[in-house]
């Protein structure tokens, strides 16, 4: 009953609200497709969602291969782990607004500490509000640097369960480290990993905070994604009707990038049941 109240009922009402035209001091009229219709003959909703599939696929990547590597150097052997692990995770500890707000300031073109040793260096000024590419990276950038803790926790968790008898059994028969990674470690943590990147796109896919705190989708909407499209279309322009479409697209979205990745972990851990 939780689940439905707090899942499938708001998801319902988000359907009907995006078959209606609806928005402060109107009644709702119902106008079937036409907010799909609206959505897709828009073309700052293609650059949105263009946009979106850059930035997440580049964060959820990103973010795989980053927190693999630093779980595989502390599952290691070396001094003061705990420490270390507690510095890595430490990002994932910070509000969302907070980091992005500091590391704006860090990042400002004209008093950041960043753009001044640049220019210390001779490279020249970051410039990243007047460029779209820029801006987009730097927003990957953070999202990587908040998100990482959390597929960090889950691999490294993983390849503590992965048991020391089978690597030293590879150690033995002389695979080097890479072959015992590929051949041992790998299908060990493989359903983890899965999870890791299915968590990690269904949440990418929301991406707000990073991209609005930066540049607020501008230059001239460039770098808007689509939780910022949906936040205008809303909060801006009151049109509630397409704001739910927008939502109700996000939704569908998501589950079909999860689809592969749940069906992946399903075979992966049930096929021999």
């Amino acid at each position: 009953m939780l689940l439905i109240g707090l899942i499938l009922l708001p998801a319902i009402y988000v359907a009907w609200m995006s078959l209606q035209k609806v928005s402060f001091g109107a009644d709702a009229v119902f106008v079937g497709l036409d907010n799909y219709r609206a959505l897709l003959a828009d073309t700052v909703f293609w650059r949105a969602a263009w946009n979106t599939f850059l930035v997440v696929n580049a964060v959820v990547y990103g973010e795989l291969l980053l927190g693999l590597g630093l779980a595989l150097l502390v599952s290691g052997w070396m001094p003061f782990r705990r420490t270390i692990i507690a510095l890595l995770i430490a990002p994932y500890a910070i509000n969302e607004v907070s980091a992005v707000a500091m590391w704006r300031f860090v990042l400002e073109p004209d008093i950041g500490m960043v753009s001044w040793a640049l220019m210390w260096l001779g490279v020249g000024q970051l410039d990243w509000t007047a460029d779209p590419t820029d801006a987009l990276a730097l927003a990957a950038l953070l999202s990587i640097w908040i998100h990482t803790p959390f597929t960090f926790l889950i691999l490294y968790a993983a390849l503590q369960a992965v048991p020391q008898e089978v690597k030293e059994a590879a150690t033995v028969d002389g695979a080097n480290a890479w072959q015992s990674f590929r051949h041992v470690i790998l299908p060990f943590i493989l359903p983890a990993l899965l999870v890791a990147l299915m968590f990690r796109y269904i949440t990418a896919m929301r991406i707000f905070s990073e991209i609005w705190l930066l540049t607020e989708g501008g230059p001239a909407r460039m770098t808007e994604v689509l939780a910022v499209y949906l936040y205008r279309a809303a909060f801006r322009y009151h049109e509630f009707g397409l704001a739910s479409a927008t939502a109700f697209a996000m939704v569908i979205l998501s589950l079909a990038i999860a689809a592969p990745y749940l069906y992946a972990v399903w075979i992966r851990m049930f096929r021999h049941a």
